[in-house]
């Protein structure tokens, strides 16, 4: 008993140390920080500027560098496959800087969890996220996105379903997010496939690498759709996308390739050893 209430006040204590001032006070003169270096023309690489409060990997300090440069009107996000919202891509946006947004998933007691943990942290009369509970596909995404309020530009759209990434926001058009962030499959290097859609797919199918696109194919639709590729999670798994005119001197294009350097990248393509015959798409 006692050390389930341990970790019950480790799990309460870590989830407030979010929450106390120090760390939007440092976030926002970060913020500023880099407003400056900007004006200067001393900005890092996007590659190091990654911290997380609450992504699930080191978006939170990418995203607050991107957002730094390009401005962050409109604050308002849209995220597919969040989850319950809590580890997700738009969290820290939403706390600390005041943006507003949908977080949809298709898993019910995530998006209960979800509600609770938004009306609980960090005030009771904090502005709430929308919350949706539906399995994404191609064919509902829009109305999804509409029905719930949201239309026209954007400030970030991330995507994260484990399936039909490619195919969902390929068939986006009610909203035109500034920046995207999308999960791609390194694990098929540096070939341009697609796994075929399908409406019926749950993860982890039949092979739970047999799924998604791969970096290149992901690069290729992004171009196709107006955007640059300018980062990615440390991992490579999490593509960072910015429109196109936004900042473009400050956030070159980066090559899929300088992207895919961690060791397990490598690792990864053993996975797709296994699955190297099985049906794929280019699409052009």
């Amino acid at each position: 008993m006692i050390k389930n209430f341990l970790k019950d006040l480790f799990l309460i204590t870590k989830i407030r140390n979010r929450f106390i001032p120090s760390v939007q006070i440092s976030q926002r003169q970060l913020y500023h920080y880099y407003q400056g270096l900007k004006q200067k023309g001393e900005l890092p690489p996007i590659s190091e500027t990654g911290f997380r409060v609450f992504s699930q990997f080191e978006e939170d300090g990418k995203l607050l560098f991107i957002y730094s440069i390009i401005g962050m009107d409109p604050k308002t996000f849209v995220e597919i496959g969040a989850d319950d919202g809590v580890n997700s891509n738009s969290a820290n946006l939403y706390f600390n800087f005041g943006w507003y947004g949908l977080f949809i998933d298709g898993n019910e007691n995530a998006i209960k969890r979800g509600r609770k943990f938004f009306s609980k942290y960090p005030h009771s009369w904090f502005y709430k996220p929308t919350f949706v509970c539906s399995k994404v596909l191609r064919e509902n995404v829009n109305q999804l996105i509409e029905k719930a309020g949201f239309k026209g530009e954007v400030g970030l759209l991330s995507i994260d379903i484990d399936g039909n990434d490619y195919w969902v926001w390929d068939a986006i058009t009610v909203i035109e997010p500034r920046v995207v962030i999308i999960e791609t499959h390194n694990e098929f290097g540096l070939r341009d496939i697609v796994v075929p859609y399908d409406a019926n797919y749950f993860y982890p199918g039949k092979h739970p690498v047999y799924h998604g696109a791969s970096p290149v194919a992901m690069n290729n639709l992004a171009k196709k759709k107006g955007y640059r590729l300018v980062g990615a999670n440390d991992l490579g798994s999490n593509f960072i996308f910015v429109k196109n005119g936004l900042g473009d001197a400050e956030l070159p294009e980066v090559s899929v390739e300088s992207l895919l350097k961690h060791p397990s990248v490598t690792e990864g393509y053993k996975k797709f050893e296994e699955i190297k015959d099985w049906e794929y798409l280019e699409v052009k």
